[in-house]
């Protein structure tokens, strides 16, 4: 990054004020008789309400449509295990999110826990509070168990974003992808570099949309992951095949597809030629993908190449997924998010990007066209109708499943965040 950009991001930190969150009263509290009813005598009677029936907490507090991202700071970004508070930026960054794209109240809690255990302790003991959790930068493995104990003991939905939020968008582009190149994902020949959170979720969301479990080949830092190989983790084993390939060089041979949940230049030229015609990759470490599209493009005049950044086309970025999710979650007062939910966001996601875009769209992106092909197979961040077409889909999810508690939302299908 260079000096300028850097001294950028700490001033848009640091001014008008620091961080990037703030509280805003809801009612008025001018008058004795305002704060009189804000808290004492009046906050009693909510109180008593509340205490007949916890139900009482959606229609008395701000707990339906309030949203904490919590994290350890075990997994921040690219960089490490910095610690809970250094991840305090990006827990608010998340918050921020939350409110620009779906109008959803955020917190950041980030915990100083010693181990799993104790930061699921936490987060169970103040889980009430919110009408959901986003877990966020938890590294692997510990973060399947936390977010399955808390799924499990918690009465709020649980939301791993690491995982499935990016696994629903990976899942909608590459779907997509192979349906522009021709393939489908039940018999395309998927090789994943990388076995973390991403990668898990990434695999196991492809299976649900169709892909063949024997058609996937994970790696992780010591190669092919097969049956038989020592030290697997239990994660790891659900994605050992019977397969000859050793490393990246065997398993690239005639794929379909690759994706890159790991680091930096880690796929050659070489290897990105031994896969199939027409092949699909998805190059997301970031901010340094697995191989840089110039060479990608140079290489393959047949590909289609996605990235988690900002300035290529076909950008995987989970701000397609988690607000919107959430929103449909929050408003039909959904128990969990489950794989029902998760596919039909896929669904939405990848439709959209098959609709004529917006002008406005079009105009925030320098006016360049925009339309469904090899360098378009994602919704852009700023398309308007994410909205409702995700929160739609995903409330409709949760209903049709059995996990939500109230109706279809009589103010659906919503179109800003006015509407929410």
């Amino acid at each position: 990054m260079s000096d300028s950009l850097k001294k950028a991001a700490l001033d848009y930190h640091a001014f008008p004020k620091p961080g990037k969150l703030g509280v805003e009263l809801t009612t008025p509290a001018e008058t004795q008789e305002d704060l009189s009813l804000a808290y004492s005598p009046g906050v009693a009677e909510p109180v008593r309400e509340i205490a007949k029936d916890p139900e009482n907490a959606f229609k008395y507090t701000a707990k339906g449509n309030l949203v904490a991202v919590i994290t350890d700071g075990s997994a921040i970004l690219g960089l490490g295990n910095l610690g809970p508070l250094a991840s305090k930026p990006v827990m608010e960054g998340k918050s921020l999110l939350f409110k620009r794209f779906a109008g959803i109240d955020s917190v950041d809690v980030e915990v100083n826990a010693e181990n799993p255990q104790a930061f699921i302790d936490t987060v169970i003991n103040i889980a009430d509070t919110y009408g959901g959790i986003n877990l966020e930068d938890i590294k692997a493995p510990e973060c399947f168990e936390i977010e399955r104990v808390l799924i499990d003991r918690c009465s709020v939905p649980i939301f791993h974003d690491d995982q499935h939020g990016t696994a629903i968008v990976t899942v909608a582009g590459l779907l997509n992808a192979l349906e522009i190149q021709g393939k489908t994902i039940e018999d395309a020949k998927v090789v994943c570099l990388g076995a973390g959170a991403a990668a898990n979720a990434c695999c196991n969301l492809m299976i649900s949309a169709g892909a063949k479990r024997e058609n996937i080949t994970m790696l992780d830092s010591k190669g092919v992951i097969y049956k038989g190989r020592e030290g697997l983790n239990q994660y790891k084993e659900e994605f050992a095949n019977d397969t000859d390939a050793r490393t990246l060089d065997d398993a690239i041979e005639g794929a379909d597809a690759f994706l890159g949940v790991s680091g930096p230049n880690l796929l050659s030229v070489d290897q990105l030629n031994k896969m199939a015609a027409k092949p699909v990759v998805f190059a997301c470490s970031n901010p340094d993908p697995e191989i840089k599209p110039e060479l990608a493009n140079e290489a393959r005049d047949d590909l289609i190449m996605a990235t988690g950044r900002s300035d290529y086309p076909n950008q995987v970025n989970n701000v397609l997924c988690f607000p919107f999710l959430f929103r449909g979650t929050l408003d039909v007062r959904a128990t969990a998010i489950n794989e029902e939910m998760k596919l039909a966001a896929v669904k939405a996601i990848k439709d959209l990007a098959k609709e004529d875009v917006p002008a406005e769209v079009t105009a925030a992106y320098g006016g360049a066209e925009l339309s469904f092909g090899s360098d378009y197979i994602l919704p852009k961040p700023t398309d308007p109708r994410l909205l409702g077409a995700v929160a739609g889909a995903v409330a409709q999810a949760a209903i049709d499943s059995g996990v939500a508690r109230l109706p279809y939302p009589s103010n659906y299908p919503l179109n800003s965040v006015e509407d929410c």
